[in-house]
């Protein structure tokens, strides 16, 4: 009743002056009753009676001598002004409400926060390792080169040969340019440190074919020494202090002494992410050993062409590899079963690591989905307790659209500010989550909150307030003053009102099952995990690198070196036994070469990749890595330069199948200057991951 008389009453001002302002008079004279109402009945009524009375009279004034004049702006102005202007009450009304309403406001930014949070933050990730191109020129036009052999008893995928390089160089038409190169791990030392780096030979073309440009010196030419290196961005910046004057001084890399020539730039981190220095290779045609297979490819194709037009080339091309650089009966055969692997340059820097990441990134959208149903919740049910209000603004001539749009104001609003906490807070965790990373996910230097990750976090924010906000707005603005007034006695709403509520939670326990499935399977990956027994004990194990200095040329004096620091080590109290070995287990990996038995080497055949590395002392007991047969080495093993061998139990099976190993013969197959006989077999371990099965490994002293 007191809504229609204030509405009768408003027809005392003229019609434009209604159009304008009409909603907000009503609004503020019936807000002002409701409080004087709740403070007592005869307050109410006066105040009634007041408000009536200033509304004829100031409407009368208005109409005689109007104190407000409509501006005489066009149409479509007039249409985008008022927009605004009820834009501009709508947010202010809603933060009105949502003052007024503590406890709900904290709650629904809580949750918008935290779940809009995670999301950027993981999305900060995706868009720096997956979306974001390389840095390099034309990156689409950038392609990995690799081998496949099916029905061989090669990897699914390995490295190739240097002949390869020379092969597609020269004949490949439809690649612009291809370079070679191959990643090691060797000691680097100046005068104040020295360490173990990453480090890689490339030929001249790989820098030429990426595209790059140093920061500082000049790129390896054809007609370059082989005494020159390039370094990183980062070694000069962390190593030498971004010194300009690093061009031109002397590093001693892998035990020989080599000038620097450049320092490229931070986009450069082919082929591994921590690679920090180059070495320029220069192919001698007259020294390729066919079949060792450690290079890998990168090639630039030509505008137009795709990866698979490029692999259709490069196959006839491998095919006739035999005939011009020769090689053993079974590198014949295997290039008979080759089969050229061309992919995007990005796709193979990124590798396993893209379907987590957007696993991860749909398990974030998942829980905003759900914290996007809590939020819907909790809107019904504060709308449940408004419906007398929306009804009494519906009734003072307010359409069910402006009422739509007041409530979605106060989802917006909310939205924007749980966003803006979603920032913060990604900001704040971003820093956790890439100490968290593993090392081999690529480009985490780049992760950060950008542009890109404000634009997403907007468009999150937006698409969060319509789905928590649209259905309730809706379903609340559908009221009736009468319908309103009807149910004001009851105790609870009826069956109805819980229809959208129900829904909610369906909603919610569906995707709940569904996080709750997947973060079961992952418990579960991570107990196998866990649980696999990786052939050593790292209990109590203690490492470190050493860098001897001088220059050691020989085998036996490193031995000698090596011997007596561990012999003093050995004497430290509290070391029960000590032992050197070239590379940590899941550390740096293994270096894999083809090899030669006795009974191959008859026959005129090799064996497939086979991964090796170089021990010493007691590493094998300090390990605890079994002895299945024969002995461990001696200090007399390893002062030789050549001798004596362990296998594991793979090796031994895969090289020797059914017989006993010891007293074996066997060498890399491109090194024909001695045999080495196995002298004991060991258990298998996971040298380079836990997900595979166990590693065939070769020892030597």
């Amino acid at each position: 009743m007191t809504a229609r008389v204030l509405a009768f009453l408003m027809r005392a001002f003229p019609r434009d002056f209604r159009r304008e302002f009409g909603d907000g008079v009503l609004d503020t004279a019936y807000s002002a009753y409701a409080e004087a109402r709740r403070r007592g009945r005869p307050r109410a009524l006066v105040l009634l009676a007041a408000t009536a009375w200033d509304l004829v009279k100031t409407g009368l004034k208005e109409r005689v001598r109007p104190s407000w004049k409509p501006p005489i702006v066009p149409q479509r102005k007039r249409e985008v002004g008022t927009m605004l202007e009820q834009l501009f009450r709508d947010l202010a009304y809603a933060t009105r409400s949502l003052i007024r309403s503590p406890g709900f406001t904290l709650v629904t930014l809580v949750t918008l926060s935290l779940a809009i949070g995670s999301n950027v933050a993981i999305f900060s990730v995706v868009d720096a390792v997956l979306l974001d191109p390389l840095p390099y020129a034309n990156p689409d036009r950038l392609v990995a080169i690799r081998a496949s052999a099916p029905g061989s008893d090669f990897p699914e995928e390995f490295n190739v040969s240097i002949e390869f390089y020379v092969q597609y160089r020269e004949q490949a038409g439809l690649l612009e340019d291809i370079g070679a190169y191959s990643g090691f791990g060797a000691t680097l030392r100046t005068d104040q440190f020295a360490e173990r780096s990453r480090m890689a030979i490339a030929t001249h073309t790989f820098f030429t074919t990426l595209g790059v440009t140093p920061v500082l010196g000049r790129l390896p030419r054809p007609d370059d020494d082989d005494d020159v290196v390039v370094i990183s961005h980062t070694l000069w910046t962390t190593r030498f202090g971004a010194d300009s004057s690093i061009i031109g001084r002397s590093l001693e890399i892998a035990e020989e002494t080599r000038t620097v020539i450049g320092v490229m730039g931070p986009e450069l981190r082919k082929p591994e992410e921590a690679t920090a220095i180059w070495i320029p290779y220069r192919v001698d045609l007259s020294e390729i050993a066919p079949g060792n297979f450690f290079w890998g490819l990168v090639g630039r194709m030509k505008p137009g062409i795709d990866a698979d037009d490029l692999a259709a080339q490069l196959a006839p091309l491998a095919a006739r590899l035999p005939e011009r650089f020769g090689g053993s009966a079974n590198y014949a055969r295997l290039i008979e079963q080759h089969r050229p692997v061309v992919r995007p340059l990005k796709a193979d820097i990124v590798g396993d690591v893209a379907r987590p990441l957007w696993v991860l990134l749909g398990t974030m959208g998942v829980v905003l989905m759900i914290a996007c149903a809590n939020v819907a919740n909790l809107f019904l049910v504060r709308a449940e307790g408004r419906h007398r209000d929306l009804a009494v603004r519906q009734a003072l001539g307010a359409t069910r659209g402006r009422l739509v749009q007041s409530q979605m104001a106060e989802a917006m609003l909310l939205a924007g500010m749980g966003g803006a906490a979603g920032v913060l807070l990604a900001r704040v965790g971003v820093p956790f989550l890439l100490n968290a990373a593993p090392d081999r996910v690529p480009r985490m230097d780049a992760v950060g909150i950008d542009a890109t990750g404000l634009l997403f976090t907007g468009a999150v924010a937006v698409a969060t307030a319509i789905i928590f906000g649209l259905v309730p707005a809706i379903r609340s603005a559908a009221v009736s003053l009468a319908d309103s007034l009807r149910s004001a006695g009851r105790g609870t709403p009826g069956r109805s009102k819980h229809v959208g509520r129900d829904a909610l939670v369906v909603l919610q326990t569906a995707l709940a099952l569904v996080l709750l499935v997947g973060s079961g399977l992952l418990v579960r990956s991570f107990r196998e995990l866990r649980d696999v027994n990786p052939g050593y004990d790292t209990e109590n194990i203690f490492t470190f690198q050493v860098a001897p200095t001088g220059n050691i040329q020989d085998g036996p004096t490193l031995a000698r070196f090596h011997y007596g620091l561990m012999e003093r080590l050995a004497a430290l109290p509290g070391v029960e036994s000590v032992g050197v070995v070239r590379e940590l287990p899941l550390d740096e990996g293994t270096p894999a070469r083809t090899f030669v038995t006795e009974d191959l080497h008859e026959a005129g055949e090799t064996s497939p990749f086979t991964n090796y590395t170089f021990t010493g002392g007691d590493y094998f007991q300090t390990m605890q890595i079994a002895l299945l047969s024969g002995r461990y080495f001696t200090r007399a093993d390893h002062e030789t330069n050549h001798g004596n061998a362990i296998v594991s139990r793979s090796a031994a099976e895969s090289f020797w199948p059914g017989e006993n190993p010891l007293g074996k013969r066997l060498r890399f197959a491109s090194d024909s200057s001695g045999w080495e006989t196995v002298v004991g077999v060991v258990e298998d371990i996971h040298q380079h991951d836990f997900r595979r099965s166990d590693d065939e490994l070769i020892y030597f002293p």
